[in-house]
């Protein structure tokens, strides 16, 4: 997965939460930033999307979501951002 693709998956999640989406992972306790839920959710694998790269000749791939996760937070040591 690309830097663009983890900002992207972070700030579409951080924004459903923020709209009352339910979360995937129990929450700190009085913890409520949008944010910081949404990475913690990336970090535990627990992202309900997927991502559909489209290329110049019109084709469109689905990645898998679960695996591009686990590559980003080993090349990362763990880390979103």
């Amino acid at each position: 997965m690309t830097r663009f693709e983890v900002a992207r998956i972070i700030a579409a999640r951080s924004l459903q939460i923020s709209l009352g989406a339910p979360l995937l992972i129990k929450p700190p306790k009085g913890e409520f930033d949008p944010i910081k839920l949404a990475k913690e959710e990336f970090k535990q694998i627990k992202v309900p999307m997927t991502i559909k790269r489209p290329y110049p000749s019109g084709q469109k791939v689905v990645i898998d979501i679960k695996t591009g996760i686990k590559n980003w937070l080993e090349e990362h040591h763990g880390e979103v951002f």
